[in-house]
């Protein structure tokens, strides 16, 4: 059985590449093409509270933030909300990053306007928790945004079809072994996603959601450090 403090241990390993990733994805055009991914679904025209699940170093909270938003971030890796301060600061971005549990969050019930995360769920080890607490925190009529892929299916340890200067190189054999051991002690890893989400979605008696598997073509437009060759997908929910 996968522990939490495995996960966190990795993550931690990972947080100074993070970093460095981040505040270089922060002023590349990959950037914009996120946000007008976001922009095609965030209401717009009212600052918004929002909840970036699993922020990382603060990519998406920064962005929200400079647009105006009222933005918390959380993520279970301490090193990584560290690090994300430190971004914040840098990019002059007002958000607030919090150390916590995304499948336990310390909010009363509809206390955001939109929830947002990117590439968290396939980390998880109980995935229908953390949608029933997304749920929660969410607002009547706000919306979830989910970016994930199916990384389960994924071979980390092959980098042969990477970009020299792609994450995955950086980090070493054996952080990529304990990436691929990782995946294999959790349940999401063993299913085909994001299928497996809307049927999951579906018992938790959500009805109203879009799916979008063409992100990558339009995010990815070459093949360079920030590159992801796993079809990316992005699942739109409003409550």
């Amino acid at each position: 059985m996968i522990t939490k403090d495995r996960i966190v241990n990795y993550w931690t390993q990972r947080s100074d590449s993070f970093l460095d990733q981040r505040r270089s994805e922060l002023h590349d055009s990959i950037s914009q093409c996120w946000m007008r991914e976001i922009k095609e679904v965030i209401p717009a025209g009212k600052k918004l509270r929002i909840l970036d699940v699993g922020c990382g170093t603060g990519f998406f909270s920064i962005l929200l933030a400079k647009m105006g938003h009222e933005v918390t971030g959380i993520d279970l890796t301490p090193e990584m909300i560290e690090k994300g301060r430190i971004l914040a600061e840098e990019e002059h971005a007002d958000c607030k990053l919090l150390i916590m549990d995304a499948e336990q969050l310390d909010f009363e019930d509809e206390s955001f306007d939109f929830i947002i995360s990117r590439n968290l769920t396939w980390t998880l080890p109980h995935v229908e928790t953390a949608y029933r607490e997304w749920l929660r925190v969410l607002k009547k009529g706000g919306i979830l945004l989910n970016f994930d892929a199916d990384y389960g299916m994924e071979d980390t340890e092959d980098v042969s079809g990477l970009p020299p200067l792609h994450a995955h190189h950086m980090i070493g054999d054996w952080m990529r072994h304990e990436n691929n051991e990782i995946k294999k002690m959790l349940e999401i890893s063993t299913q085909r996603r994001p299928f497996w989400d809307i049927a999951m979605l579906a018992d938790l008696q959500v009805q109203n959601f879009q799916l979008d598997l063409g992100v990558s073509e339009r995010i990815y437009l070459k093949m360079d450090e920030f590159y992801n060759p796993t079809p990316l997908f992005k699942l739109c929910i409003t409550k």
